[in-house]
């Protein structure tokens, strides 16, 4: 620092000179216009002298700052070094002291997961059965399904023409039976109907249902008026034949609707009600849109107009009645059944109240590991810092000394 500043002073000694050289250059110059040549000449080579003494000093200057900053670096370099051989030991002490506490937390850990373990396996192996049972209950009833679709592709491969097969009015009659019977087997239990059933008048019903009081016994006749109903809509007749043909429908409707009210209402042995089957949507909905006078005449003598659907809708409605008198019937053993269910409930209740203490348990050693994961890592946090505690910094200095 003392060279430093005697450099400076010679460098300021020697800026004043040159100021009082060109100065006085100046001076003699105003006084001398003669000499303002000789006056140019002088400054030029007065600051040609003056910027290389500055440009030496500056480099002096330059080479000194550079030495310094080096020793400056070699110094921090060393702090360094030492900075990195403490945060290391400090590390290896705490990789130490975390591989520890992990190998004890790992070995908790275990033994409760096997506990666990074996709960979830029995509970597994549990719900496994009870699904293979409703799996072979599925596939028997898959099977059902399957036997009666090949008896429906059976069936529709032997089909003639509708068309034809309508033609005829007994084979009309025999096409309604036969959906008619479709329809109650597929819906009601075999104890619940008979087909071309004898009453005591001497006259055969194409199908009589059972169904308990005060119902009794419903009979059910299938009727097919189609002739005068084609001819209401056929296109080539004129307006006079499709009324005529309109009146003959109504006729057939009525005298069927009175043959079923007089042959299949017995007091005494069937219920005060009968069914007439049409067995196409179109007459039932022609009958009901159209001829109101022929739905009143059947309320009045107590038949019921059903289709296909609205036959549907009273025979679901029929196995009703007839589950719920089984039930009744059956009751005691359903309570037998909801009493060994309650005694399965209390048993599930009480190995369910055993799973949720292991899981609380579990759940307690979880938040101590959370614990001691934070404490852990609150440390290398301080180590990461270099923020070690005084006494430990205090016994590693004295350690070395010893």
């Amino acid at each position: 620092m003392g060279t430093l500043t005697l450099t400076q002073a010679e460098m300021l000694l020697g800026g004043l000179l040159l100021l009082a050289l060109i100065a006085l250059a100046w001076l003699l110059a105003r006084s001398f216009g003669s000499e303002r040549r000789l006056q140019g000449e002088l400054s030029e080579v007065l600051a040609e002298q003056l910027e290389q003494r500055l440009g030496a000093q500056h480099r002096e200057i330059l080479r000194d700052l550079h030495e310094g900053l080096a020793r400056q670096t070699d110094r921090i370099g060393d702090h360094a070094r030492a900075d990195r051989e403490l945060l290391q030991r400090g590390l290896t002490a705490a990789s130490m002291q975390l591989s520890r506490g992990m190998q004890a937390l790992t070995q908790s850990v275990d033994g409760r997961l096997d506990t666990l373990s074996g709960q979830v396996s029995q509970r597994l192996d549990e719900g496994f059965r009870k699904t293979n049972e409703t799996f072979a209950s599925v596939m028997a009833r898959l099977a059902t399904i399957d036997e009666a679709q090949k008896k429906i592709d059976g069936l529709t491969t032997n089909v003639v023409s509708l068309q034809a097969l309508l033609g005829d009015k007994r084979a009309r009659g025999a096409f309604g039976e036969v959906q008619l019977e479709a329809l109650v087997q597929n819906i009601l239990p075999p104890d619940a109907f008979a087909f071309q059933a004898a009453l005591p008048n001497g006259s055969r019903v194409d199908c009589l249902l059972s169904l308990p009081a005060p119902t009794g016994d419903v009979a059910v006749d299938a009727k097919f008026p189609l002739e005068n109903y084609q001819r209401m809509f056929d296109a080539d007749a004129g307006g006079l034949e499709r009324r005529a043909a309109q009146t003959a429908f109504r006729a057939d409707v009525r005298r069927h609707i009175d043959a079923i009210a007089d042959k299949y209402i017995l007091p005494g042995v069937t219920s005060d009600g009968a069914v007439m089957f049409l067995p196409a949507e179109a007459v039932f909905a022609e009958i009901h849109a159209y001829h109101p006078e022929l739905v009143a005449h059947a309320q009045q003598r107590r038949v019921w107009i059903v289709s296909p659907t609205t036959l549907m809708a009273v025979l679901n409605t029929a196995r009703a009645v007839l589950k719920d008198v089984e039930t009744r019937k059956q009751i005691h053993v359903i309570q037998d059944a909801l009493g060994k269910l309650a005694k399965d409930f209390h048993r599930f209740d009480e190995r369910m109240a055993a799973l949720a203490r292991h899981i609380e348990q579990a759940s307690r050693d979880v938040q101590d590991v959370q614990t001691s994961s934070r404490k852990i890592s609150a440390h290398f946090q301080k180590i990461e810092s270099v923020q070690l505690e005084d006494g430990e910094t205090g016994e590693a200095r004295g350690g070395r000394q010893t």
